[in-house]
């Protein structure tokens, strides 16, 4: 039976929560393992808790179990990962994409990374302060009149992974989500500092402000998409559809990605890997967020996450 894994809101707790069909379901209480209180504990166990969280849902779905859950439209929704150990970004990875940002940079169409023999390129963003979960109302920085979105497939770790094979990588990943990659385009460089210097960029200011990846609604398990190559993807700014692609436009693929960065650092459970974003964003179309707008996500075999901006 399918399930989805969440964190919700109990009084002033979050807990982890198990999602058949519209109904959601204390993970704990679930599963009968009283550890899997929170979607971390769950993470750090994935390797058995897995089988766990299929056991309970295929007994809730089939009426086998006594336990009452509460009904998803009554339920509230809290970033699925609270809160992640680190947060992995990639970025220039989808081909539709890098051609839009040569075209408003006035550049020739970057190669094919494969072909000049490089890796993929990922940033890091902050974690506690950046995220908030489905339907947060997210304030844009004072200091930006330029934010932007962007819908990214995101890797959830459930296995520590060091060193490994592209072929292996996925067998690393519990689940996929959402995530928006929020940035303030207008302060990404600093002023006053030559093009050329290696201190003009400022990674902290365009990626890492408060709120500045919203994330969710729920991971859905890996095994419920055996290939996160082949997935449909969407962002609605209010009902403006902003970006329609696909995550096979990726340059590294979600594999590649893992693999790569487990050569330089340990994944842990629990954290996210960003798989980049496709074309379709404001610097594109020299178009930003405005407070009161509201950014829709979907991408296939996962579900919707929404958030409004604030002034």
């Amino acid at each position: 039976m399918p399930y989805k894994l969440l964190s919700y809101a109990a009084g002033r707790d979050a807990r982890a929560g198990l999602l058949v069909g519209d109904t959601v379901y204390d993970a704990a209480k679930a599963t009968g393992v009283a550890a899997y209180a929170r979607v971390l504990d769950i993470l750090q166990d994935w390797s058995r808790a897995q089988r766990a969280l299929t056991q309970a849902a295929r007994r809730l779905a089939a009426g086998k179990s006594r336990l009452k859950g509460s009904s998803l439209a009554r339920t509230r929704l809290l970033a699925p990962v609270l809160y992640p150990g680190a947060i992995f970004c990639a970025g220039a990875n989808y081909r539709d994409h890098m051609l839009e940002m040569a075209r408003v940079s006035g550049n020739p169409p970057e190669k094919d990374p494969h072909e000049v023999g490089l890796k993929p390129w990922h940033f890091i963003k902050t974690s506690r302060s950046s995220v908030v979960g489905p339907g947060a109302r997210v304030a844009l920085p004072a200091f930006s009149e330029k934010v932007d979105w962007e819908v990214e497939l995101t890797a959830v770790i459930g296995r520590p992974a060091r060193n490994v094979s592209v072929e292996d990588a996925l067998r690393y990943v519990a689940g996929y989500t959402i995530a928006n990659d929020l940035s303030a385009r207008d302060v990404g460089r600093r002023p006053h500092v030559a093009e050329g210097s290696p201190f003009k960029m400022d990674w902290l200011s365009q990626k890492c402000f408060e709120g500045s990846c919203p994330l969710g609604p729920w991971i859905a398990p890996a095994s419920e998409i055996p290939d996160p190559q082949k997935l449909a993807m969407k962002l609605w700014v209010n009902d403006e559809l902003m970006q329609d692609s696909h995550t096979s436009e990726m340059i590294f693929t979600t594999a590649e990605q893992i693999a790569h960065l487990s050569t330089r650092v340990t994944l842990q459970p629990g954290d996210l890997v960003l798989t980049g974003t496709p074309a379709g964003v404001g610097m594109g179309r020299g178009r930003f967020l405005k407070a009161g707008e509201t950014v829709r996500l979907w991408i296939d075999g996962i579900g919707e996450l929404s958030n409004t901006m604030k002034g």
